[in-house]
């Protein structure tokens, strides 16, 4: 028997240009590549510039691929990302709201102000910058996936600033789903669980010096697949609601959290 042969990724994201926020991180710049292999062609925003430079130069083809720094929650630096985009391939078709920040762990007597805002800043006011703003400038029938969590759909202590702005994400989405439909643009909420990248050992950590437990381990044996997901998994579904695929699908929370929240 010879060797099984290697499947191609099927192309059916020709020519639709995508926009990822927090595209340098692990879950950002997974559902890139996913969407990329399919024949998609991606802006990549993220906050570090080093960072973006770094992966940009980890794709083949870079006529199909962007970069642009921005800080998700500056009006002026959402219009500038957008603005290059349709400067360099026209109206776009899916915007992958997935810049993220955790915050710290503390109870909600102890958390800082300043740090609850800046959650706030990230997680919401970003999202509903790169809706106002992409909408505007996306062909109709496209897709608007906006990342959340487990603790979107759940809480635990400790986490009060992460755990409200990943509720108000789902407001938010659904708000925008009721608006954005009669354009057949659809609008979804992606929700991890806990994913194998530095996002979420940093959190683990955090909480494991405030417990004096093993948050990574006490979280294995709450998730019902028994371990975190791995950043491929989570751009599966990403890729899902990018896609056709999805074409019914709008309002809706898809939960990627191998059963955590059950």
């Amino acid at each position: 028997m010879g060797d099984t042969p290697v499947q191609e990724m099927p192309q059916d994201m020709n020519d639709k240009v995508c926009v990822i926020t927090g595209g340098a991180g692990s879950i950002g710049l997974a559902s890139a590549r996913r969407m990329y292999d399919a024949g998609a062609k991606i802006m990549l925003v993220d906050l570090s510039a080093e960072n973006l430079a770094t992966v940009a130069n980890s794709f083949d083809d870079a006529d199909r691929v962007a970069i642009c720094q921005a800080d998700v929650s500056d009006t002026a630096q959402t219009q500038n990302y957008v603005a290059k985009t349709v400067q360099k391939w026209g109206k776009f078709d899916v915007l992958f709201a997935n810049a993220g920040f955790s915050g710290i762990s503390a109870p909600i007597t102890n958390y800082p102000d300043e740090i609850f805002d800046q959650v706030m800043a990230v997680n919401v006011r970003g999202s509903f910058l790169a809706c106002k703003y992409a909408l505007p400038e996306m062909n109709d029938g496209g897709s608007i996936i906006i990342t959340s969590s487990i603790m979107g759909v759940t809480a635990r202590p400790g986490s009060i600033a992460y755990i409200t702005s990943k509720h108000a994400v789902i407001g938010l989405m659904r708000g925008v789903a009721k608006e954005s439909a009669p354009r057949n643009i659809r609008v979804n909420v992606l929700a991890p669980g806990p994913v194998d990248n530095a996002f979420q050992l940093e959190i683990e950590e955090r909480a494991s010096k405030a417990s004096g437990t093993n948050v990574t381990e006490i979280l294995n044996n709450w998730i019902s697949l028994g371990r975190h997901a791995q950043p491929e998994e989570i751009a599966n579904t990403a890729y899902f609601l990018a896609s056709d695929q999805s074409s019914f699908s709008t309002g809706g929370v898809f939960m990627a959290d191998g059963g955590m929240h059950i």
